[in-house]
């Protein structure tokens, strides 16, 4: 059987990223020159790589799939990025964080990764800071901190409600610097398509510009994936249309194991579905429970009486309402982690209590904290988010209580990745929500855009280095070379069966179907029977699109209908490794959670001594059965045990 290699370091947990960096192989200034590394996104993962990456002198080649890197996802990136500063003096520390994670993913994540990431967390703040970030201060000049959830201290730190633009935009002035320069090569309006392999190491790609729709051949020292999460196989969730699972895929079936792909976040506040012609979901920011109070009516006759518009919810007295959370989860609150807020929310919606026309909705109410705070305080804290709900909802949540409903969100399974997020497959590494390595089984908020510099600034521009110091006698490669003909080939042959198929089914129209069995049966609750009709119904999903699909236009031009059926093709493999992950997984855990193990309580029910494992799937053939492998995950510095957010 195959081993599961995590070179994680010896020595104290606190001392490993220490003595790592203190005894990894170096690369020099000259030799860094004669070194190219490609970067596949721009996000703040790929683009405070490939920042970092230009800084230090090496080529880069940086692959946006947006018009601009000011337009990748991460701008949308509302509520905070989270470090152990501990300005706020209410006890934080760096171990409090890494414990916080750690318990927050549900002891799923492994111990020397997360414990790197809190390590490196107030480097990225300094980072920031000095690059310009606006963060929110407070009266006497300190950076302000708000809580969020699954922590009992305020370690987030934040720009209004556009945290995630504002962090963009100073990873993207360094990495504009250093195009400036010219150690970076910009591409925009690129897609990653496939990965080639020279000798059993990856060594470039093949892109699509998508504005002419040519196949373009690039090589490289090392090949760095930072491509985001797959949350869009659910076509409903919170993610940008563009974000895709695609280039993940593209390097599992070149041999990159896909780890825990049944480990999607459900987050609890987003704006709910409002008809069958949406194409996407909006993410209210966690950030909102802070001072948002979230409830639904004591009374099934009055939820009623709400859903037909008889009532409404500014007419239910204080006394008929359940603030289900503060009642469930005293300790925390409303910042429960978000796999629990998202349950609890269906739970009582579940039981009848739900409130919007269609049962799907519970109340975040804001009246508590304006009549405590005033409403200038809320404002400045969060108005930009007030004004886009009313903008969407056409409904002013300062005067009635705002509606939300859990939506998919993040995903924290990814491409497997050692401790130096290093992939099984030589010289192909993966930074960011792209790979699996830091949350475990749910993410904490304000956690994604810490990991994504961390990753980017702090970690992969050393371990990169471990790899590439073999590399400086290898001469550049040629995109003429065998293994680039081939790539491109089998790419082309694909892309000419697709377009061939001519049926009568729009891409959109079957995506739409597969994002409904996916959120039906691997969705929120999961269960065997359900697990195992979803793989049977993906399978025909699958025939259904070599059969009927229709994709107009030519293939050599701007085609964005050829651009969506290329990655339909792989949300529908990433399904099939969801339910497949779900139903090997006979527990309940963070994101995952199986119906048949829960407690009397209804939360989730974790088997310490079946599943303390990362699920490393191996593909095998486009027809077979994918193998499982598994890394054990050993706890040396913690205690393991059942997470407790009521005391």
């Amino acid at each position: 059987m195959t081993q599961i290699n995590s070179r994680i370091p010896e020595g104290p947990l606190a001392e490993k990223w220490s003595n790592y960096k203190d005894h990894q192989k170096l690369v020099n200034p000259a030799n860094k020159r004669r070194l190219d590394v490609i970067v596949v996104g721009t996000g703040l993962a790929g683009a405070s790589a490939a920042a970092s990456l230009g800084e230090m002198g090496f080529n880069v080649l940086n692959f946006c799939i947006q018009d601009s890197a000011r337009r990748a996802h991460s701008i949308a990136a509302q509520g905070g990025i989270n470090a152990a500063k501990n300005y706020q003096n209410d006890g934080d520390s760096i171990y409090r964080l890494f414990y916080d994670t750690i318990k927050g993913g549900d002891y799923r994540a492994r111990e020397a990764n997360v414990y790197r990431l809190a390590e490196v967390s107030n480097e990225i703040i300094d980072q920031c800071v000095g690059q310009g970030v606006p963060f929110a201060r407070e009266y006497g000049g300190l950076l302000d901190n708000r809580s969020f959830g699954g922590a009992q201290v305020s370690r987030t730190f934040y720009a209004k409600g556009q945290t995630g633009q504002q962090l963009l935009l100073g990873a993207y002035s360094a990495q504009m610097r250093q195009v400036k320069k010219g150690t970076i090569k910009l591409y925009t309006r690129y897609e990653m398509l496939d990965l080639v392999m020279i000798d059993g190491r990856a060594r470039g790609i093949i892109a699509r510009n998508l504005v002419t729709g040519q196949l373009e051949r690039f090589a490289a020292h090392a090949v760095v994936i930072a491509t985001g999460g797959y949350g869009n196989a659910f076509f409903l969730s919170t993610n940008a249309m563009s974000c895709n699972g695609s280039a993940a895929m593209q390097c599992y079936r070149k041999g990159a194991y896909f780890a825990n792909p049944a480990f999607a976040q459900i987050h609890p506040t987003c704006i709910p579905v409002h008809g069958e012609f949406q194409s996407k979901l909006t993410l209210m920011s966690e950030s909102l429970r802070n001072d948002g109070r979230i409830w639904v009516p004591k009374k099934k006759e009055d939820a009623q009486a709400i859903r037909e518009g008889k009532l409404k919810p500014t007419q239910i007295a204080e006394e008929d309402r359940d603030y289900y959370l503060e009642r469930r989860y005293p300790a925390f609150g409303n910042l429960v982690p978000r796999d629990v807020a998202s349950r609890a929310a269906k739970e009582r919606c579940d039981a009848g209590f739900g409130v919007n026309n269609t049962g799907l909705a519970v109340y975040l109410d804001f009246s508590e904290a304006i009549n405590r705070l005033g409403r200038d305080v809320v404002e400045a804290r969060y108005g930009n988010l007030f004004q886009m709900y009313e903008k969407i909802v056409d409904e002013n949540p300062y005067e009635t209580p705002m509606m939300i409903y859990p939506a998919i969100h993040y995903t924290m399974g990814g491409i497997w990745v050692d401790y130096e997020l290093m992939t099984s497959v030589t010289g192909l590494f993966c930074i960011g929500e792209a790979n699996f390595s830091d949350h475990g089984a749910n993410r904490l908020g304000a956690s994604a855009l810490m990991q994504g510099l961390a990753d980017g600034y702090f970690v992969l521009p050393y371990t990169i280095q471990n790899y590439l110091a073999d590399q400086i006698s290898v001469p550049r490669f040629s995109t003429s070379l065998p293994e680039f003909d081939k790539t491109e080939k089998e790419l082309k042959d694909k892309i000419e069966r697709i377009m061939n198929v001519k049926g009568n089914r729009t891409v959109d129209s079957i995506h739409k179907e597969l994002g409904l069995i996916m959120w039906e049966f691997v969705g929120m609750a999961r269960n065997k029977e359900g697990l195992e009709i979803a793989l049977n119904k993906l399978a025909e999903i699958r025939k259904e699109f070599w059969k009927n699909v229709y994709v107009p236009g030519k293939a050599d031009d701007l085609n964005t209908e050829l651009d969506k059926a290329l990655r339909l093709l792989d949300f529908i493999g990433i399904g099939e490794l969801m339910a497949l992950d779900a139903l090997n997984r006979e527990e309940s855990c963070g994101g995952h959670f199986r119906i048949e193990h829960q407690t009397q309580e209804g939360e989730a029910l974790r088997h310490d001594d079946k599943f303390s494992y990362v699920s490393c799937w191996k593909y095998e053939g486009e027809d077979k059965k994918p193998e499982l492998l598994k890394e054990e995950l050993n706890y040396e510095f913690i205690k393991v045990q059942t997470r407790n957010y009521k005391s």
